[in-house]
């Protein structure tokens, strides 16, 4: 760096990172020091990384990296979904931390994010699984929301939330399920884009929750999250899902016109027994209001579909407490022995439980009425461009009321909005475009067709050069 001053590099973005590495304004060196001396100065307040690899970090920061889009800039990585050879994976699990289980192999996105010049600082914080949408595991403790110390950062990718808001680093891996890049997002102020089904392969492991789960970031900026959808994206051998690749980078949709779009909005719960929320329905109003000076018509609609709310929560719970049996029995095989009280929290063996009563029609029986529903969910998009909806249905919550035994029953009220379109595989974003009068952030969602990832980022980076969420900081 021209100075010694390594203060202010928590205020670039990701991108903005890698120029100064290769200007050589800065090295990859002093970028992942002050990283780390960040984490070390404020994660025991926060507690979003569970697992470091400082030493290594260094060492691969003063070696040559590959001369990648991202090549020297601090990173961190969810402990689910992504597995490096050698290294801890515990999955949020009490059981796999006790043994400190180590993985076997990399997983085909770790290779990416090497390949892409990344330097991966450590593991983030995740629910058991990410099976909640709080990150309170029994494992490591309560993740703690920057802009509120006393509220949840969201989940299941809170940790990587929570890192990136407190200015950790520019941006973070996160996967999603059926919230859990958008809800954290949401609750913590940032860019939170789940991609298509098929975008981002989950090789050499398989795509959980009957397809369901998906990987991303979560950023501050547009533009990051752009970039490093570019990294991520691609087919890989065997994938059984494969989203046919953009006409060109989604970095280059940064600044695209989006033309004049339909866009329909859903303000209000889907169900007849949740409740709304004032201030998430004032988010929504307000980004109406953004959405209309760019001159979209902007109109009350949705899928008539997303009304059938409770047949679909049921059936996609089937889904989820099956997906839990197996990730129990994979975990036993580990351990050689069945697992037991303390080895998990105790919603979890009760899902596993419930997994391992369902029959296999049972579960194709749900998978079928899932899949049929959604061709009448994304036919809608045949008329209209996005769908506008709160991300949550209610702001940030205090911490411990959604964690514990029965949390899934308190998760309702926030839980509304986003696992529908994890179900159908639609690309959907939530952006922070409001704050409460508390500063607390509540997000947006825009949902897309399948594939129109670019639609998303043209539509978020204007919104973004409007409100300048990025230069807010809890």
């Amino acid at each position: 760096m021209q100075t010694n001053d390594t203060s202010d590099l928590a205020s670039y973005d990701a991108v903005g990172q890698a120029e100064l590495v290769r200007s050589k304004q800065v090295s990859a060196a002093e970028l992942v020091d002050a990283a780390i001396e960040r984490i070390e100065r404020d994660n025991p307040r926060i507690n979003a990384v569970i697992g470091d690899r400082f030493d290594r970090a260094r060492a691969e920061a003063r070696s040559p990296l590959p001369d990648g889009p991202f090549a020297g800039v601090p990173f961190l990585v969810k402990d689910l979904s992504i597995t490096m050879a050698g290294e801890p994976f515990y999955a949020g699990t009490a059981v796999l931390r006790s043994i400190d289980h180590r993985s076997t192999v990399d997983s085909a996105l770790a290779r990416r994010f090497r390949n892409a010049g990344l330097v991966i600082l450590g593991r983030t914080n995740t629910p058991e699984f990410g099976n909640v949408i709080t990150t309170e595991p029994a494992s490591f403790g309560p993740t703690r929301n920057p802009w509120d110390l006393a509220r949840s950062p969201g989940g299941s990718s809170g940790g990587s939330a929570a890192a990136v808001a407190a200015g950790f680093v520019a941006m973070a891996h996160a996967s999603d399920g059926g919230g859990s890049i958008r809800i954290p997002a949401s609750a913590c102020g940032l860019v939170g884009l789940k991609p298509s089904r098929g975008r981002v392969s989950a090789a050499p492991g398989y795509d959980a929750w009957a397809g369901a789960t998906t990987d991303g970031v979560v950023s501050r900026t547009v533009r990051d999250t752009a970039a490093m959808l570019d990294v991520m994206s691609g087919y890989e051998c065997g994938d059984p899902f494969v989203a046919p690749p953009p006409s060109r980078s989604y970095a280059s949709e940064i600044g695209a016109a989006p033309g004049r779009l339909r866009i329909g909005v859903l303000d209000h719960p889907p169900a007849p027994d949740l409740p709304a929320d004032p201030q998430c329905a004032a988010a929504v109003a307000h980004t109406v209001e953004l959405l209309e000076r760019f001159g979209h018509v902007v109109e009350p609609a949705f899928p008539a579909a997303l009304l059938e709310y409770e047949q679909q929560a049921k059936h996609f719970a089937n889904v989820v407490a099956t997906s839990t049996a197996q990730e129990v029995a994979n975990i036993e095989s580990i351990v050689g022995r069945s697992l037991v009280e303390g080895d998990l929290e105790p919603d979890d063996l009760k899902l596993a439980s419930w997994g391992r009563s369902l029959s296999a029609a049972h579960y194709l029986d749900s998978v079928a009425w899932l899949r049929i529903w959604s061709r009448r969910v994304v036919q809608w998009w045949d008329d209209f461009d996005l769908l506008l909806t709160p991300t949550l249905g209610a702001p940030p919550a205090e911490l411990g009321y959604l964690a514990g035994p029965g949390a899934g029953r308190r998760m309702r009220p926030w839980f509304q909005y986003t696992a529908q379109f994890n179900i159908t595989g639609q690309p959907a974003i939530s952006l922070p475009t409001y704050w409460t009068a508390e500063n607390l952030p509540i997000g947006v969602h825009l949902v897309a067709a399948p594939w129109r990832e670019d639609l998303l980022i043209r539509v978020a980076a204007h919104l973004e050069a409007m409100t300048l969420w990025w230069q807010r900081r809890p």
